[in-house]
């Protein structure tokens, strides 16, 4: 079946494109709320899927937020541009409950948190922000620029990466190469279909590269 996007409503081409390009990783996104000085920190934590690496000089990632409505953006959003420090984890398939959880819309400074089956918040060192004590990867990010895109202003966000968190018993040291190796299959990521639908790494397999 061929079929012509220019024509069909962006809604459509949302879940055309959402259950073709896959899978996707999934960028588990914790940011600061910003409360009247005094009050204690709130946290918001919400999943994205249009997310991705850009560039390792500088480390860049891409993310694409939307809007709540048609007034007003994603808490997420507001708080990147406006607190510039946040914290993106990549979520294990065993979380993919929680990470559904998590996108539920809530009124600004309600925190997704209180919707996760054991929600625990450890100190990322050299952060300001705490990050996810079960999500297996995390990386400190800091608002690098945004651009605004279509007739809803889709803000997509660059961010650059600060710091990286991996589990102890994902990550080995090759010294001869002088590199870091990352076992995918201890990380165990989850990834984004289309809906509420996700996959994880069933074969996973390395390709010889060409002499």
């Amino acid at each position: 079946m061929e079929i012509d996007l220019q024509p069909l409503t962006a809604n459509t081409r949302y879940h055309l494109m959402t259950q073709s390009i896959i899978p996707r990783p999934i960028a588990w996104v914790l940011t600061a709320n910003q409360q009247p000085e005094g009050q204690e920190a709130t946290y918001n934590l919400a999943p994205f899927s249009f997310f991705n690496a850009l560039c390792s000089d500088p480390p860049l990632v891409m993310l694409s937020i939307g809007r709540k409505s048609a007034e007003k953006p994603k808490d997420t959003r507001e708080n990147i541009i406006e607190g510039q420090d946040f914290v993106i984890h990549l979520p294990g398939v065993e979380q993919a409950e929680d990470v559904t959880a998590s996108a539920a819309t809530l009124d600004y400074g309600d925190s997704e948190l209180l919707q996760l089956n054991h929600p625990q918040l450890v100190d990322f060192p050299g952060c300001p922000l705490p990050r996810l004590a079960s999500a297996p990867v995390a990386f400190h990010a800091r608002f690098y620029e945004v651009h605004y895109l279509g007739p809803a202003k889709q803000a997509i966000i660059y961010a650059e990466l600060l710091q990286l968190y991996v589990k102890d018993e994902a990550i080995t040291q090759d010294r001869e190469k002088g590199r870091y190796v990352i076992d995918a299959n201890e990380i165990n990521p989850l990834a984004r279909l289309g809906g509420t639908n996700y996959a994880g790494l069933k074969d996973f397999f390395a390709v010889k590269r060409p002499a």
